[in-house]
């Protein structure tokens, strides 16, 4: 029985009401407008280009006939496109890897000195600039040519400060009383004793490569006890006699010329601007005047890094060098996140600096390590502007990769669709199980 005055039970308010289906169209239509935009993008950006670059790979150069699986056999029978294959087999298996070591070093190395602020700005530097600038900066770098390479000029003081040139490329004797070679030396045949002069004349000698220098050839004048002579260049214009200085033939300064008494070399001189040499207090007994070698010796005329032969791991040294300072600030930033009382507590039991970093350090950093290692991979599978930048067009078959192919294919002057297409698609195959695992990183991460 209802008590006087009392109200009936209230029922659910409108703000209690369930959802309706008006209020979850309301946020469907808002979540489309947010989300629609970017979905059109990734369809018409990603997912139409990628099906239809899969139909493409199926179909002949023009796409006018059906060829099935015949682009991708190419794939593996073309020598340019298996070289392709083998270089970027060894992309994956070196770089990465050296990459992220050296972004281990510098990162560790790093961490107590003063002035790692400036260090690691200048090893990140390179990032700052594209992969096609970074490849014509190490184009002109490893330039054959000293006077241009840097690398080469370097290797080139190098060697000159142990081994420098000699004054002469190339020569041959002006009489047959002067015998050998260049790689030998040249032996004068008579035998000369003290106060005799030794006429050692050379001719097939360019007027270009006579040392600037060079003046009048004139022999010294001869006193008791000494051997003096000449190294000249025995040709005279309109005419002369061999063996014999003549007015208008030019010294060789700088030559080596050696004492020999046998076979054992007892003295050695250089000549001077006009040719000249002089052996003092030389000794009784007969001698033999000879050319060194050594003024033959060939300069250094640069290591072909941009030829077949070293052309994939001069870009590979490149690459390196761009990506070096990437992977160093991720392990820095890993390396910051350490505790220190791990490492110190490390220290306190005993423990080396070494088997700190061994043990405690590198475990520690591995899941930064395993981000920078996948990350190089996937870039390296994809690598492409740098070898087109830093290989000259004689090579570049020898440093191609895939998607340098991919590209020379389709749009290098082949016009090749179809099997660019299905090289896009190799490409593409090779990349996902490298983008799974990353994900599958993440999640098990989170």
């Amino acid at each position: 029985m209802a008590v006087a005055g009392a109200s009936p039970t209230a029922g659910p308010g409108p703000d209690d009401a369930p959802s309706s289906g008006r209020d979850r169209l309301r946020r469907a239509a808002t979540t489309a407008v947010f989300l629609g935009p970017a979905l059109v993008l990734l369809g018409v950006w990603v997912v139409y280009p990628t099906v239809r670059t899969i139909v493409r790979s199926f179909f002949d150069r023009d796409g006018s006939s059906f060829v099935g699986l015949d682009n991708y056999e190419s794939i593996f029978t073309t020598d340019t496109l298996v070289t392709a294959l083998q270089n970027n087999a060894l992309w994956v298996a070196i770089v990465p890897a050296f990459i992220t070591a050296i972004g281990l070093i510098f990162a560790v190395l790093t961490e107590r000195i003063r002035w790692q602020v400036a260090f690691r700005t200048a090893v990140f530097m390179p990032m700052a600039i594209s992969l096609f600038a970074a490849g014509v900066i190490w184009r002109i770098m490893l330039d054959k040519d000293p006077e241009r390479g840097a690398v080469n000029a370097s290797i080139s003081a190098v060697q000159d400060a142990f081994g420098p040139a000699g004054v002469l490329e190339r020569a041959q004797p002006s009489t047959p009383r002067l015998r050998g070679s260049t790689t030998s030396g040249f032996v004068l045949a008579t035998p000369i004793r003290a106060g005799d002069h030794a006429l050692l004349g050379l001719t097939a000698i360019p007027p270009a490569q006579v040392p600037p220098d060079a003046t009048q050839a004139a022999v010294p004048r001869a006193g008791p006890g000494a051997v003096t002579g000449a190294v000249w260049r025995d040709f005279r214009p309109g005419g002369g006699r061999p063996g014999v200085v003549e007015r208008g033939e030019q010294g060789i300064p700088g030559a080596t010329v050696e004492l020999r008494e046998g076979d054992r070399v007892v003295a050695t001189t250089t000549t001077q601007d006009d040719g000249g040499f002089r052996f003092e207090d030389v000794g009784g007994g007969t001698y033999r005047v000879a050319i060194a070698k050594e003024t033959f010796a060939a300069p250094f005329t640069g290591v072909s890094w941009l030829g077949p032969k070293l052309i994939t791991p001069s870009v590979m040294f490149a690459y390196i060098w761009v990506w070096a300072g990437f992977s160093m600030v991720i392990i820095a930033a890993g390396l910051s996140s350490i505790s220190r009382e791990v490492l110190e507590a490390a220290r306190t039991d005993g423990a080396t600096e070494w088997q700190v970093f061994r043990r405690v350090t590198a475990p520690m950093l591995a899941p930064v390590l395993s981000v920078v290692f996948i990350t190089m991979i996937i870039n390296v599978l994809k690598v492409f502007d740098i070898i087109l930048s830093v290989a000259p067009a004689s090579s570049q078959d020898d440093a191609n990769v895939i998607a340098l192919a991919m590209w020379r294919t389709s749009f290098g002057g082949v016009n090749d669709f179809g099997l660019g297409s299905a090289i896009a698609v190799f490409l593409l195959l090779l990349v996902l199980p490298v983008l799974a695992l990353n994900i599958r990183r993440f999640r098990r991460e989170q």
